[in-house]
This record gives structure tokens, C-alpha cells and sequence, in this order.
């Protein structure tokens, strides 16, 4: 019996010590020298503080800034610990509602404007803390902030197309915007204005 347990648990503490300790260690190792911004978080810092990650939404809710995607995650909206969906599909009658909802909002908080809505305006996610926006949904906002702000509207549309991520290779993904590099955008050209 002991013969046969010996080798179990010799291959144990091999596994452990190579899976649990020096493999952990040098991917991370790897990734601080190969993508240091990425591998701590790829933290925004402003004046010596961070004030968020490009990789985690934001709830912004002053008509000053842009707002993100709607976020699905508990207890609190962007919520990386609790990074999900919220597993509802399209005939949900709760999804459906909260899209009524966040439509609704959206209305109220800018009666002026009537085009559509954008979808990723009032949809989570999979993750529930994306941090960019489709420049559709940049460009439906940038009447109420350019307004909210008291500057041309032209200036923001062009801080948004500025700050565009166009896909990769001219095809792959969607043009996008990061909704926290776009609102300290915004900040920096009021305090350039001043």
C-alpha cells in the first residue's frame, strides 16, 4: 500500500509546485514585462489617482458625460467581481421592460432628441461592464452633453471621432468608443477652454 502512495503523492506535490506556484508566477511575470499597462488593470490615472480602468465601465449619470452600456452586474452596476450577463433572452418579459425603462430614460433626460435609440444604449453586455460604446451611441449623446456643457456640438463629434478605435484590419470588430478616455476628453478641453 505504501508503494503505491508514494508516487501518488510525489506527482501530487510535483503538480502543485509546477501548476499552483511556478507557472502562475511566470505567466504573470510574462505579462508584466510584455503588457505592463494591461497586466495591472490598465488603470486611468489622473493627477497621481486612478480614477478607473479602461477594461470596466463606469455608470456615468450627469448630462455633462457620456453614459455607457447599461451594466447587469450585482450588487452594484460594474461590478467586476461580479462580472455577468443577465442570462435574459429576447422574449423575456423582463428584458423588455427594462429596455422600455432605460428608453423611457433616455427620452427624459434629452426630450429634444428623437432618432433611435441605439441598442448598446439599452442593452447589458455579456460581461456587464463593457467600457465602450458604438460611435452610434457617442453621436446620440453628443447633442445633450455639447448642450450640458455649453460648447459646439462639432467640437464634440469631433473629440468622438478623435477617440475612435476603428476595427482591427478595417473589418474585424465594430467602431467603438471607451465612454471614460471620451468623458476625460471632455474635461480636458473644458479646463483648455478656461
Amino acid at each position: 500500500m505504501i508503494s503505491h502512495l508514494r508516487p501518488a503523492v510525489t506527482i501530487f506535490a510535483a503538480l502543485t509546485l509546477v501548476c499552483g506556484i511556478v507557472y502562475p508566477y511566470a505567466v504573470t511575470g510574462f505579462g508584466k514585462v510584455a503588457w505592463s499597462d494591461r497586466a495591472a488593470g490598465s488603470l486611468v490615472v489622473r493627477d497621481g489617482q486612478a480614477v478607473g480602468s479602461r477594461l470596466i465601465g463606469q455608470a456615468f449619470t450627469s448630462p455633462r458625460y457620456f453614459r455607457g452600456r447599461p451594466s447587469a452586474t450585482a450588487p452594484q452596476p460594474n461590478n467586476a467581481a461580479g462580472s455577468s450577463g443577465s442570462n435574459q433572452g429576447p422574449l423575456n418579459p423582463a428584458l423588455i421592460d427594462a429596455v422600455k425603462g432605460r428608453i423611457a430614460a433616455l427620452r427624459e433626460l434629452d426630450p429634444r432628441n428623437t432618432a433611435p435609440v441605439p441598442v448598446d444604449l439599452v442593452t447589458a453586455s455579456a460581461s456587464g461592464i463593457d467600457p465602450d460604446i458604438s460611435l452610434a451611441a457617442a453621436k446620440y449623446q453628443a447633442n445633450r452633453v455639447a448642450r450640458a456643457r455649453g460648447i459646439d456640438p462639432a467640437r464634440v463629434r469631433e473629440l468622438i471621432e478623435r477617440h475612435a478605435d476603428r476595427p482591427l484590419f478595417g473589418f474585424l470588430g465594430e467602431p467603438k468608443v471607451n465612454v471614460l478616455a471620451l468623458n476625460m476628453a471632455l474635461d480636458a478641453l473644458a479646463l483648455d477652454t478656461l
